[in-house]
């Protein structure tokens, strides 16, 4: 039907014959004169119609916006002083001699380059939407993201295997999605959550080398970065250890940098061990465009006669840092006010605060200074290298609190002041605790997952001080965002039904669930490991989406629904007696009951 696409006419001779397809995006009467800008895959480009050809000019003045034409022309440069610089074909147009219009589009409930439309009304229009040449964009470049991948793994002899979407549920740290059996009433299967038994025993088979573009789903709170469905470029080896997976991943990672963005970055990559990301930018995700850093000051507090600082500072469990905002003393009350609310949010009772307006005691300005010794604000000041102009702002209290209110408050304070590096700083966090305990269910939790190895010289502390024992695990984080996540798995069989054992799953229960999976390792099961990238995190990164929704072609809302097809929905009373099932709730989600 169509002879080029918009961004192969720059090649093409004036006086050429073309035939294009595409959108009408924009319409202009230029003292009788019609142009239309028509839109293809690959670009704009200028039509132009003259009154001259009767005709095509009467069916031109019938287009409206986003109506599908086809167009027969010949190729010209415009005017001197009439191109555009902006566009790939700005320097040319094309004389129509010829138009169909292929469909008419009816008014638009939006406009394509309009914007502030909400996202409700366009996941509604998804269709219209995606011709949006932003949203077409990001979706182009998840396209090179994946494909660069898989030709770079297929290059390291990677085999792409499918494992199954209707599995067993087993407990992965969030809700399943359960889909009941029709031919075995009241059992049900469940949606993977990831393919991690199934890779595993890919590895006991001998595959060696697996990788997975796969499909996984959650039943979880959603959020910006979360869907109930999502993508994952899923890995897993044989007879490699952490230094060689991570070496492997770099070298993917900078297949995919090239491919999407054109950008070689340098490798090897940073390391951190999971203590010093903790310590330095309370974060195990550090965004490391930030230069702020967490400083320690407990050991100053342990004495001070401020029950605040000196409560934590002797509490095993506690922490007292500090963090400077260099030129952040002419910040208001209503602004550390609002911080104050900030760190609230992640549990801080507070923000404690010192102004530098000079380095003089004089100069020092805090309601705290009154409990706290001359020579210990000195050494805080020391070790805060704080300036005159700088602010420094105090967390004390649980260690997971200091972390979480701190390493928060440190990025917005460097979005909100201006010290956000621009590009992609990519680093590994390694050597996490293998395990943390609830205080809640007063248990031990994985912190990864409870396949994931302890480092063999921690292995007695698994019997001693399992809080103490380090994971063979590793996570790749991206400008603050974890993109993946992997670790060393535990292969022999007694190990695991170890960890089963201190994460409180007695053996009969993990028999049940785990069974396959403990036998298979009692049958010859290779040292393996592998990592799991977000696909959907990754592309919103790379391409500058604020939202993972930007780079999913058919995304759901923050409530897990669809409005584009209005999904979930209510079924059928047969389809619901056919699985021997009863819905037993009062209204659904639009307020109507269910027949």
């Amino acid at each position: 039907m169509r002879t080029h696409l918009s961004l192969d006419l720059p090649a093409l001779a004036a006086g050429e014959k073309v035939v294009l397809c595409g959108w009408a995006q924009r319409l202009r009467d230029h003292g009788g004169v019609l142009f239309i800008d028509l839109r293809d895959r690959a670009g704009l480009v200028q039509i132009v119609f003259h009154p001259e050809r009767t005709e095509v000019f009467a069916l031109a003045a019938q287009v409206r916006a986003e109506f599908v034409l086809a167009v027969t022309g010949v190729v010209r440069a415009r005017p001197a002083g009439t191109e555009n610089t902006a566009l790939a074909t700005g320097g040319l147009e094309i004389e129509a001699t010829g138009l169909q219009i292929l469909n008419a589009a009816d008014a638009l409930p939006f406009q394509l380059d309009e914007a502030g439309v909400s996202e409700a009304v366009r996941l509604k229009y998804r269709y219209l939407d995606l011709r949006r040449p932003e949203l077409a964009g990001r979706l182009r470049l998840r396209h090179k993201l994946v494909s660069a991948a898989r030709r770079y793994l297929e290059g390291q002899e990677f085999i792409e295997v499918e494992t199954p979407i209707l599995t067993r549920s087993t407990p992965e740290g969030a809700r399943d999605y359960l889909v009941p059996s029709r031919t075995h009433p009241g059992h049900f299967f469940a949606l993977p959550q990831s393919p991690q038994l199934f890779k595993q025993i890919l590895m006991v088979g001998g595959l060696e080398l697996y990788y997975q573009v796969t499909r996984c789903f959650r039943d979880e709170d959603l959020r910006a970065d979360r869907q109930p469905e999502f993508t994952q470029l899923d890995i897993e080896t044989s007879f490699l250890d952490e230094e060689a997976i991570m070496t492997l991943v770099e070298g993917l990672m900078a297949a995919v940098f090239k491919a999407t963005l054109d950008l070689t970055i340098a490798t090897p990559f940073a390391r951190m061990t999971h203590a010093e990301a903790m310590r330095r930018f309370g974060s195990d995700k550090p965004d490391l465009r930030n230069p702020l850093e967490l400083v320690e000051i407990a050991d100053l507090m342990e004495n001070v006669a401020f029950k605040v600082f000196a409560g934590p500072a002797g509490d095993p469990n506690g922490r007292v840092a500090a963090l400077r905002l260099p030129g952040g003393a002419d910040l208001s009350r209503k602004e550390i006010d609002d911080y104050t609310a900030f760190v609230a949010t992640f549990g801080a009772k507070g923000l404690a605060y010192i102004k530098i307006n000079d380095t003089s005691e004089s100069g020092l300005q805090s309601p705290i200074l009154k409990f706290l010794p001359p020579p210990v604000v000195r050494e805080i000041l020391a070790r805060t290298r704080a300036q005159a102009g700088d602010i420094v702002f105090f967390g004390a209290d649980k260690a997971t609190v200091v972390a979480g209110a701190l390493g928060a408050l440190r990025q917005r304070l460097a979005v909100d002041r201006g010290f956000l590096g621009d590009g992609f700083r990519l680093t590994w966090i390694v050597d996490f605790p293998l395990l943390e305990y609830d205080e809640t269910t007063r248990r031990f939790q994985a912190v990864h997952h409870p396949f994931t190895a302890p480092r063999a010289e921690d292995l007695p502390l698994l019997d001693q001080a399992p809080g103490a024992v380090r994971a063979r695990a590793y996570d790749l984080v991206l400008n603050g965002t974890e993109i993946g996540g992997g670790s060393i798995r535990i292969h022999e069989s007694a190990v695991q039904e170890r960890m089963f054992e201190i994460l409180g799953l007695e053996p009969d229960a993990a028999r049940e669930k785990f069974g396959f999976l403990l036998d298979a390792l009692r049958f010859g099961a290779p040292p393996h490991g592998g990592l799991a990238f977000g696909v959907d995190r990754l592309a919103a990164l790379l391409s500058g989406a604020e939202s993972i929704r930007d780079v999913i072609a058919f995304p759901k809302t923050q409530k897990a629904t669809c409005p584009l097809t209005d999904a979930p929905s209510v079924v059928s009373a047969a389809q619901l007696a056919e699985l021997h099932l009863r819905v037993d709730v009062p209204r659904d989600r639009d307020g109507g009951g269910h027949r």
